[in-house]
């Protein structure tokens, strides 16, 4: 209880000075993490969370699962700013596994002698993009709008294609003796199956409910976004109910409820979007946290080269690779391999793992997390502001742009 009376009383006096705070490239993430270190990290916190609770490691899989309900909703605004466009399936279908691949190259060369199991949860974990730490740059005019349109889609979509992945790579390393290489890949395919199933259904029947409701006037336009808001939570629940994946459960079912948002009007996500919001805060505060935990092992430069190889070579070459060819201008295939910042969905990889990896190895997630997150924010957040103005100067060639999506969210 103390914890959320802080996390609310830091949300309140944040909002008080948060535009001061941005002059100065403070974002809300920065603030909550900042927060975390101060007050709940080291030996003698001032407000203590005990991460190995049950119900602290459900609420944070709440917070993806919610996150991935946005995100997949989310993503109705851009996509048809790609339409016809092969660069979102390079980026999804070629770019995303080799960035995986060479980021756990990466880690067997920085770290000799790391299980390559370890490496690869270690590269499921450091992957996954998140906009947040950058939110101002997809609302920034001056960036071409299909840049911003392919990193909006491909932040939403490789988490949800990430997360059975690292399921089952943590479960490899933490199974029972008992348990075979077959049993788990069985295990992680029940998962998946079942997820879809489940949000499929759910988000099929909620669909087809809303659209009845809407068009017979049963229920005002405002109380759709109640609606919205239960979704994911109904999707992530029947999933875990039935040993299904609740973060796949969530994202299916934001896929479908997604051409419903077209019927009754954008404003029924608000609500959704603005508790997601709320629930990475907490995430970033949990990081802060948990930061003051790093490190203490040594191998900082090692740290630091495995968190510069991820974020540019492992990122950027399959990126900018995959995109040879497509409608996108060369410096707009530099932005997209360049701009992909690390935050919320590595920093919930990262506590699940850290909670449920033995010792050793969930120090070592721990460590290859902070240092690349904070490398990150460090980063992407100071070239953000150059790269827009970069493209302010040099406009690029596009066809005719729809209309732009509306700006969400207070992170």
């Amino acid at each position: 209880m103390i914890a959320l009376l802080v996390l609310l009383s830091l949300l309140f006096l944040w909002v008080l000075v948060s535009d001061r705070l941005a002059r100065w490239s403070i974002t809300a993430p920065i603030a909550f993490a900042a927060a975390g270190i101060l007050l709940s990290g080291g030996d003698d916190p001032v407000v203590a969370i005990d991460m190995d609770t049950h119900t602290f490691q459900r609420g944070l899989e709440l917070v993806l699962a919610v996150m991935l309900f946005t995100d997949a909703t989310e993503a109705r605004d851009y996509a048809p700013r790609l339409r016809g466009s092969v660069g979102m399936g390079r980026l999804l279908g070629i770019a995303l596994p080799v960035s995986l691949v060479l980021a756990a190259l990466t880690g067997a060369l920085v770290f000799p002698g790391t299980s390559w199991w370890l490496l690869a949860v270690a590269a499921l974990v450091v992957m996954p993009m998140d906009l947040a730490p950058v939110l101002m740059f997809l609302r920034d005019e001056r960036i071409p709008l299909r840049v911003r349109a392919a990193l909006n889609i491909e932040g939403g979509f490789n988490d949800g294609l990430i997360s059975p992945l690292f399921v089952f790579c943590v479960a490899n390393i933490v199974s029972a003796e008992g348990d075979t290489f077959t049993d788990l890949v069985l295990n992680a395919l029940k998962g998946v199956v079942f997820a879809t199933g489940v949000g499929s259904a759910i988000g099929y029947l909620a669909s087809v409910a809303v659209r009845w409701s809407f068009e017979h006037r049963w229920a005002k336009p405002a109380n759709f976004r109640f609606a919205a808001l239960a979704l994911p939570f109904l999707a992530y629940s029947a999933s875990v109910l039935i040993d299904g994946n609740g973060f796949v459960a969530a994202f299916v079912a934001g896929l479908w409820y997604a051409n419903t948002v077209l019927v009754v009007g954008g404003e029924s996500l608000v609500l959704v979007e603005d508790v997601s919001h709320l629930l990475a805060l907490s995430a970033w505060y949990a990081f802060g946290a948990l930061t003051t935990a790093a490190f203490n092992g040594g191998h900082v430069p090692q740290l630091l080269a495995y968190a510069v190889l991820v974020l540019i070579v492992a990122r950027f070459v399959p990126v900018v690779a995959s995109l040879a060819g497509s409608d996108f201008t060369r410096p707009e295939r530099a932005a997209i391999g360049w701009l992909g910042p690390r935050g919320v969905t590595s920093i919930v990889f990262a506590v699940l793992a850290y909670v449920q990896l033995p010792g050793e190895e969930a120090d070592f997630i721990l460590n290859v997390t902070a240092a690349t997150v904070l490398l990150s924010v460090l980063v992407h957040g100071v070239t953000a502001e150059p790269l827009a103005r970069w493209f302010a100067r040099h406009p690029q060639p596009e066809g005719p742009a729809p209309e732009e999506p509306a700006p969400k969210g207070v992170a």
